[in-house]
């Protein structure tokens, strides 16, 4: 019983997985002119008000380099690891309530569909901004 437990909770963490990245990249490039004021992808991309975001899926949390971080962030990066595309999920509707004391001052993004194409965007691109 445990074993068939196990496997149908891998599955379906799989299957969640899979809908964040089913995302239309075009679209997420539409919704990242949102983002665009505070924060650059792609080659030449540097930190702004906000950090740059190349390869921010699988990067370590508050470590682009030679961007001061508040003490918000840096405390969530010693809890979680690394940016996942379902951690993005949990931080874009409301960036303020999951990081307490994160200078991002973004209200969020209201709906799923625009999430799921903005880290769709997000994940074309590689840590030297170039394209997967």
């Amino acid at each position: 019983m445990k074993r068939l437990i196990v496997i149908a909770g891998a599955a379906l963490l799989a299957t969640a997985t899979a809908a964040f990245a089913d995302g239309d990249p075009a679209k997420g490039e539409k919704v990242f002119k949102k983002c665009g004021a505070c924060h650059m992808i792609g080659p030449d991309a540097k930190n702004r008000v906000g950090p740059e975001l190349n390869g921010i899926i699988g990067r370590k949390i508050a470590t682009a380099p030679d961007y001061k971080y508040s003490k918000g962030m840096k405390e969530f990066g010693e809890t979680h690891d690394v940016w996942t595309a379902e951690l993005l999920h949990e931080y874009l509707p409301k960036p303020r309530d999951l990081v307490k004391g994160t200078k991002m001052a973004f209200a969020g993004l209201k709906k799923d569909e625009d999430i799921t194409n903005l880290v769709a965007y997000l994940s074309q691109f590689n840590e030297d901004g170039s394209t997967k």
